[in-house]
């Protein structure tokens, strides 16, 4: 048990120490984007299972890899908020407050956001790719997934989730979730399943990118007095 403890305190000790005095400082007010998220995924869910709010939301929210790249990028933005109808949404209510208030904390909301995008984006553009190449090529999709509705935070929950996991060095966490997200597509392999590895390529395409910034910076910074060598 102890063990146990000292792993998980090594896994998530970071995380926990970023979240708490927030969390116990302010409560809630430390996350207002994410019960935002949260009240409009709720909204969202109420009023499409409404007969007057079913097609409201499809012409909102709904994207498919058969719609125009123009039409799918401006419904993107609210689509991420639109729960699928044939899962539970309390799944997804707790997958948004879980991962997003952490999210808003350690990261901030414009962060927080912009790597959700991407994640999304990237499981977007992805089901347009898979189905150009066809079902009889490697990464391909069927053509039948064109028809296939695109929406919900899942991918987004996914790709933010390594992210962090990955920035504050909770590494086994972060190859928990991939290798979880790789079991859905053996076993479904579905649609969803492999945008949530797109999420993933797309959002450790910005874990590159912020390591290098993070290196270029180090390498600009100046010396030190006592780093200088001693003058002739």
């Amino acid at each position: 048990m102890k063990t146990l403890a000292r792993w998980a305190g090594a896994e998530w000790g970071l995380v926990h120490t970023a979240v708490r005095e927030p969390l116990l400082e302010r409560r809630l007010r430390a996350v207002p984007m994410t019960l935002a998220a949260v009240c409009l995924t709720a909204l969202l869910q109420v009023v499409q299972n409404r007969p007057w709010g079913y097609h409201l939301v499809q012409h909102l929210g709904a994207v498919r890899a058969e719609d125009p790249l123009w039409l799918a990028l401006l419904r993107t933005p609210l689509s991420l908020f639109v729960p699928a109808l044939d899962l539970p949404v309390w799944g997804a209510l707790a997958q948004v407050l879980c991962v997003f208030g952490i999210g808003e904390i350690c990261l901030g909301r414009r962060r927080t956001l912009a790597l959700s995008y991407v994640a999304t984006l990237a499981g977007t553009l992805y089901a347009r790719l898979g189905i150009a190449l066809g079902p009889h090529r490697p990464f391909g999709l069927p053509g039948t997934d064109a028809h296939v509705v695109d929406t919900g935070p899942s991918a987004a929950v996914v790709g933010l989730a390594v992210y962090l996991a990955w920035r504050y060095g909770a590494y086994v966490t972060a190859g928990a979730v991939t290798l979880a997200m790789a079991l859905e597509v053996a076993l479904k392999d579905n649609l969803a399943g492999k945008e949530h590895m797109a999420a993933i390529m797309g959002v450790g395409l910005m874990c590159l990118l912020s390591a290098a910034g993070e290196r270029h910076a180090y390498g600009r910074r100046p010396r030190t007095a006592s780093a200088r060598p001693p003058a002739t």
